[in-house]
């Protein structure tokens, strides 16, 4: 019968914060997206339909930035 050694485990190298957004900033040109037009606005009177559960109307009533 043939033995055959298990391969080693690779552990990849710990990465700092700066080294993580210096890959991120080398990365970034190839990411580009082209510009698109913004969306026109919508009256609030279109809006129509949408249901919000009365437990997330309270919690963000409750939350300062949104209410109170």
């Amino acid at each position: 019968m043939t033995t055959y050694p298990a391969p080693r485990e690779r552990h990849e190298p710990e990465l700092s914060l700066a080294d993580l957004r210096g890959d991120s900033a080398r990365m970034a040109p190839h990411w580009v997206t082209p510009v698109s037009p913004a969306p026109a606005p919508v009256s609030p009177t279109l809006i129509h339909g949408v249901v919000v559960p009365a437990a997330s109307a309270r919690l963000i009533d409750a939350t300062a930035e949104y209410g109170g």
